[in-house]
């Protein structure tokens, strides 16, 4: 493994074209006197960042759409209650079959030409949806949205890790969560004021900003150096980091990186079932399995709905919800490399259980307060028919009277 990494070393400076080879004691090895620091973030690093910004906005965008457009799309369509739940839902069978594929799909063909093909069916998911007539265009225009939302799921944090330093991938890792929930915003707010096919068009917006960008940026270091293209190896890191930045480290850990999957992968899959990684597979699984039976999809699917249920205006609901999620995401973003991941998850965690909690309340509370006034209904309606039933008898009474008869005992 050490001759491996200084082999690595030796390639980049010959590749550099570096004349003086100079030993350097902090790093243990050779060095070069002419090259600088690595740089946490350069041009292409952000543009590669805007690319998979504008692929989670997009994302958003797919969840956040049937809630302001359900009565609209019901009604221009025709469709029925259990149509529309269809439509809503497929959404999560589509992700479902692009998160079955998604390791797969992006370590057989890379983590760039994955990004071209799935935009291409994000794009054509959003165009069948705008210019459907008919149902089944609608539902397959959504299942092709679901299907790149659950590649997307997998593919953006794995290749936002992979491009970035080590100082910066926390920052970074959260632009793809927190522009997916502005995605789901933008959906309520413009969605409050277009109608669903124009909705759609706008939504084919983050694909075609996606279109220029992918031509020039540059592949995951670790694809490349996991399929053998060393010589690209550097070029990317070179890319990534800056022209004179000094990348043999970084180089070296990825190989030794790639070596250890090689040895992963000959013992398989099923070794992550040993009962030393029990309790860390079942706390991931858990979790994620936890999260998504927690609500969180059904509240992004009808929120609208849902307000308006509770009595409140779905665009001031919509609007309110938008810019909680903007502000809970930039605060994220700042607090994420400060306090951890672990605390952000137990405190979104309980909030969930307890927004959950409170939503579920107020509507029980609704219920009860209209069941009881339905049972008031139906006791003043008896009482009501109790005296009328009283006075037609006592005319009845006094009618029998008047003929001599008394069967009322009056």
């Amino acid at each position: 493994m050490e001759q491996q990494r200084t082999e690595a070393t030796e390639s980049l400076l010959v590749r550099q074209g570096n004349d003086n080879l100079v030993y350097n004691e902090e790093n243990g090895g050779l060095g070069d006197g002419g090259s600088v620091a690595v740089s946490d973030v350069t041009t292409i690093l952000g543009l590669s960042t805007f690319v998979a910004a504008c692929i989670s906005f997009g994302s958003g965008c797919a969840v956040g759409y049937s809630s302001p457009t359900e009565s609209s799309i019901v009604e221009d369509l025709g469709l029925s209650v259990a149509e529309f739940s269809v439509f809503g839902s497929i959404l999560s069978i589509g992700a479902l079959l692009g998160s079955a594929v998604s390791g797969k799909i992006t370590d057989l063909l890379g983590r760039k030409l994955t990004m071209w093909i799935l935009n291409l069916f994000y794009i054509g998911g959003w165009l069948a949806i705008a210019f459907t007539k008919s149902p089944w265009l609608l539902d397959l225009g959504r299942l092709s949205l679901g299907f790149t939302i659950g590649t997307f799921t997998y593919l953006m944090p794995v290749y936002i890790s992979e491009i970035t330093t080590k100082s910066v991938r926390g920052r970074f890792s959260v632009i793809p969560s927190l522009t997916f929930g502005w995605g789901i915003s933008f959906m309520y707010v413009v969605g409050s004021f277009v109608s669903w096919r124009t909705l759609a068009l706008i939504a084919t917006i983050p694909g075609l900003l996606q279109l220029l960008p992918l031509f020039f940026i540059p592949e995951s270091p670790r694809w490349v150096a996991k399929v053998g293209r060393d010589k690209e190896l550097e070029d990317v890191l070179l890319c990534l980091r800056g022209n004179k930045a000094d990348i043999f480290n970084e180089a070296a850990e990825i190989k030794d990186y790639v070596e250890s999957l090689k040895s992963f992968s000959k013992e398989g899959i099923l070794e992550i079932f040993q009962k030393k990684y029990v309790r860390p597979l079942l706390t991931v699984v858990g979790m994620i399995i936890l999260m998504n039976l927690g609500g969180a999809n059904a509240f992004a699917f009808y929120s609208g709905v849902i307000f308006v249920s509770a009595g409140l205006s779905s665009m001031v609901g919509l609007i309110t919800l938008a810019a909680t999620q903007t502000i809970v995401g930039v605060l994220g973003i700042i607090l994420i490399d400060k306090l951890g991941r672990r605390p952000l998850q137990l405190v979104s965690t309980a909030g969930l259980c307890f927004s959950c909690f409170l939503t579920g309340l107020s509507f029980l509370l609704k219920c009860t307060k209209l069941f009881m006034q339905v049972i008031l209904q139906l006791l003043r309606s008896l009482s009501n028919f109790i005296c009328s039933s009283r006075v037609v008898l006592h005319s009845i009474c006094c009618s029998l009277k008047c003929i001599g008869a008394n069967p009322c005992n009056l």
